[in-house]
């Protein structure tokens, strides 16, 4: 066991990856490969390297290729959540995983592709977690260190960390990466069926419990076929 907050990982690879079509047209969205490795084993080895021994990964998209693929590696340990009949979201997808997730647990993004700055990532979450204060921790990064991205983004941070939402019409500095640290809290009382991370989210946020923590590494958005080659390119020179 590493001295992280966690040993787990959720690692959301149910989604339909429409955005990178026609890549996605006969494979899921985290078996693309970029850099001459997939998606999803970009995430799951930065996993194995910080010390996290299991990863829960939720399958829907082409669920068969994904499964096989993930579950023909040695480490971490791979346990699958199966949403087949249903697609879930993100928050119904970590509802259906709760039994396999201890209290706390990372959740990422299967298509995230970073450069750590000083430390690792879940090490930069597992330095500023306080489960007294805190429902959901997440990792952000400003526009400077954000490659690929050109949206506005998605919060604002205070002094003490707190996050709060963009406000229409205007950019704001921190952009979510997909990485978080989740306390079962967070999940309390949850919606049935499908619905997205941001229900639960919005009600920590009026509650004071969700916080962030700015990331000191590089950080890839790899949402279009256009962005492969662009981070490809980028991670060639880091």
């Amino acid at each position: 066991m590493s001295n992280l907050a966690s040993d787990t990982a959720m690692v959301m690879a149910a989604g339909l990856g429409k955005r990178m079509r026609p890549l996605t047209a006969s494979q899921p969205k985290p078996l693309v490969r970029v850099a001459g490795k997939s998606l999803i084993d970009h995430t799951l080895d930065r996993l194995v390297e910080a010390g996290l021994s299991r990863a829960v990964v939720n399958v829907h998209y082409l669920a068969d290729a994904l499964e096989v693929h993930v579950c023909a590696r040695n480490e971490p340990q791979i346990i699958i959540s199966d949403e087949r009949s249903a697609l879930l979201e993100t928050g119904g997808g970590m509802v259906k995983a709760m039994e396999h997730l201890p209290d706390p647990f990372f959740c990422l993004n299967s298509d995230n592709i970073w450069i750590d700055g000083p430390q690792n990532a879940f090490q930069d979450l597992t330095q500023r977690w306080d489960p007294e204060k805190m429902d959901a921790l997440l990792l952000v990064v400003p526009h400077s260190r954000a490659c690929n991205f050109h949206g506005p983004g998605d919060f604002k941070m205070d002094a003490q960390g707190m996050l709060s939402r963009r406000i229409s019409g205007r950019v704001t500095p921190f952009i979510y990466t997909g990485i978080q640290l989740v306390s079962h809290h967070l999940l309390r009382d949850a919606p049935e069926g499908a619905f997205s991370t941001n229900v639960l989210w919005n009600r920590a946020m009026e509650e004071g419990r969700l916080f962030g923590v700015s990331f000191t590494g590089q950080w890839f958005e790899v949402g279009t076929p256009d962005s492969i080659a662009l981070t490809e390119a980028a991670l060639g020179r880091g």
